[in-house]
């Protein structure tokens, strides 16, 4: 059974509560509405597929975003494309989380479009209200995929998160075949308790990490991206401390996670995922340290994995693909 309850939250200290038949609950503040889904996801009954990638942030005009997208390659994309239906499939492109958002949609055009795509479409919300609007609301219930791209993954929940859209999105993850793809901030947004900055490459202290709720789809991970070339151990290893029953994705660039059921996942792609379990973990102090201290957590499980390797999220277990296969040959098993 899918649940949804809604939470307004905001840093503005005065406000007024109001409750309604879509939203538990809303607070209004003078300047700013806010609304964040807090959603329980029976995994067993999910039907959907989710595929975060690992891929290049949004830094501007002048970077790989537009000119080198790493994480358009064509061996990832292809299974979008495959896990969506085919080349006939409609995919929806979302590139709200971008500070170039006309570049960066026409990008994915083109990339699909190089797969044999020819039923796309780019819904360019940059404001709340689009996400309750009644054409992308008809759209969302007849696509086969939605792929968000990179960004800021604070946008994508502040424009979304708890809209008609993201119910659509939800009720369609759990009940259909329904493809949910997304790179960096794209994938991030994935989890319920989700990474939205900070993070300090050499040290493990204490409020480095900072973090925010999600778009839920995935409530069991924490995902992370850019994590090798980025230097994010620090980041993630705070993140399970704070919440140790969830499980810790790391997403090297231009590599993803095939997620069936919410609870099982395929490696995919030319880099390494890195796992953080910190549910037996024997000492852990984030607790009781003050901010900006650094922080002691032992017995933190780790695996490395790669191209085709599987992933148990319920039982925690992995199983590793068979040796010598090529990428193709590994996404096929």
């Amino acid at each position: 059974m899918l649940k949804i309850n809604f939470l307004a939250v905001s840093t503005e200290t005065s406000g007024h509560f109001w409750k309604s038949k879509d939203y538990k609950y809303i607070i209004f503040f003078q300047n700013k509405t806010r609304i964040f889904a807090s959603i329980k996801i029976n995994r067993m009954t999910v039907k959907g597929t989710l595929i975060p990638i690992g891929g290049n942030e949004d830094k501007g005009i002048e970077t790989s975003e537009i000119y080198h997208l790493e994480f358009i390659q064509e061996g990832i994309l292809s299974r979008v494309v495959k896990e969506s239906g085919g080349n006939d499939a409609l995919i929806i492109i979302i590139p709200t989380a971008s500070s170039i958002p006309v570049e960066v949609g026409d990008s994915y055009l083109q990339a699909f479009k190089k797969l044999g795509c020819t039923n796309l479409h780019v819904m360019d919300i940059r404001k709340r209200k689009e996400s309750e609007d009644l054409e992308n609301i008809a759209l969302m219930k007849k696509a086969n995929c939605v792929m968000f791209s990179g960004g800021n993954q604070s946008k994508i929940t502040e424009k979304m998160s708890g809209s008609t859209l993201h119910k659509i999105m939800l009720n369609r993850y759990k009940n259909e075949e329904f493809v949910i793809a997304g790179t960096s901030a794209g994938a991030m947004c994935m989890s319920e308790e989700m990474i939205t900055g900070g993070g300090i490459k050499e040290a493990f202290t204490k409020g480095a990490t900072n973090m925010g709720k999600g778009m839920g789809f995935i409530p069991e991970l924490i995902v992370d991206s850019h994590f090798i070339r980025r230097g994010r151990f620090g980041r993630l290893a705070e993140a399970v401390a704070k919440f140790p029953k969830l499980i810790g994705i790391g997403l090297a660039e231009d590599t993803g996670l095939v997620i069936k059921n919410c609870n099982t996942f395929e490696v995919i792609g030319s880099g390494m995922v890195i796992v953080f379990n910190a549910r037996k973990a024997k000492h852990n102090n984030r607790k009781i340290v003050e901010d900006g201290a650094p922080m002691s957590l032992t017995n933190l499980k780790t695996h490395i994995l790669a191209n085709g390797d599987r992933f148990n999220i319920k039982k925690k277990k992995v199983k590793v693909s068979p040796l010598g296969l090529s990428v193709t040959d590994a996404e096929s098993l």
